[in-house]
């Protein structure tokens, strides 16, 4: 393992009867930073974190962390690592702080122990103000808090998370990316399979895209919005008759090819001088009588660059379409 990194995979596999789930797969992650797996229904991310969890063998390469191979020291890294899924292990009739004294004391921790540690992460996570209130009065975003809490208990090195805002609304899901971003900035390392692009692109200091169980790219979000292009000139048209001559004064003025979506009567192309292009455009557009309801200029959406790199769209909102919990068989 590099100096640094606290994930590491060279080569991972592992097949389910005819079907690779991973496949050579690849990964360094640093110390103290948010990794996004990415990629749709089957595309091996929640295998990748049931290998590394040590909750599945792998057929093939090696893997490690916290500094330990996770076949030949699964204890050890039990010992370092924090795990949750997407189904909730709240018991609702307890309160919050019992909850969390009572995972302090499965840990064995001694019963001050674990009531310190319940307090330090009721903290933590903003829950001391209800921290003796059942459970089941939670709000979503409360219970995932709680829940993500219950398994830092014992202050894990490297936190595994599998869609962790799955059905919460957005007010609840800022309430869980605020404590993520606490976590992080004290220290600990965070590898996460979401279904929200957004959600990648707010937390993630760098992205895995899986298709196929083979790791199709990697980088920040800028980074992977920079590969597929630029920014982009958007121009949306009052009437749909003029997309085709729009089409033509965009691609005269930014030098490109423009692109036309005749639903939404817009028109875009790729530019490399923002203002130059925006200006350009708008005196075209004035000077053959086009009317445009709307003109930005723009960054690649992360949705855009999953779409070019596995063929796949995200889904409404920004979620990936097809991404479910695969189920090992």
């Amino acid at each position: 393992m590099s100096v640094g990194d606290a994930v590491i995979t060279d080569g991972l596999g592992k097949r389910f009867g005819r079907k690779q789930a991973l496949d050579g797969f690849d990964l360094a992650v640093p110390e103290g930073t948010v990794c996004g797996l990415l990629g749709p229904n089957g595309a091996g991310k929640t295998t990748a974190v049931r290998v590394l969890a040590t909750l599945l063998r792998a057929d093939a390469g090696r893997a490690e962390v916290a500094g330990h191979d996770v076949a030949r020291e699964p204890a050890r890294v039990r010992r370092n690592i924090g795990l949750t899924g997407q189904q909730a292990t709240v018991d609702d009739i307890l309160t919050g702080r019992e909850n969390l004294i009572m995972w302090g004391r499965l840990f064995h921790l001694s019963p001050r122990a674990a009531a310190r540690r319940a307090d330090e992460l009721l903290e933590q996570f903003g829950l001391t103000e209800a921290a003796n209130r059942r459970a089941k009065l939670y709000s979503g975003g409360m219970r995932r808090r709680l829940d993500i809490a219950s398994s830092l208990v014992l202050a894990p090195r490297v936190f595994f998370l599998d869609e962790p805002t799955t059905g919460l609304d957005p007010r609840n899901r800022g309430e869980v990316w605020n404590a993520l971003r606490g976590l992080v900035a004290g220290g600990t390392t965070v590898l996460l399979t979401t279904q929200y692009l957004d959600e990648a692109d707010q937390l993630a200091d760098q992205i895995v895209v899986l298709d196929g169980g083979r790791k199709v790219a990697e980088g920040s979000p800028s980074q992977l919005k920079s590969e597929i292009g630029g920014d982009r000139i958007d121009v949306t048209l009052r009437n749909a008759a003029d997309l085709p001559a729009a089409a033509a004064l965009l691609a005269r003025v930014t030098g490109a090819e423009a692109e036309v979506d005749e639903p939404m009567r817009r028109v875009s192309a790729p530019v490399r001088d923002r203002v130059a292009a925006l200006t350009g455009v708008v005196v075209a557009l004035d000077g053959h009588g086009l009317v445009a309801e709307d003109i930005g200029v723009r960054r690649p959406t992360l949705d855009e660059v999953f779409l070019r790199l596995t063929g796949h769209s995200a889904g409404p909102a920004g979620s990936l379409s097809e991404t479910k919990i695969e189920v090992p068989v």
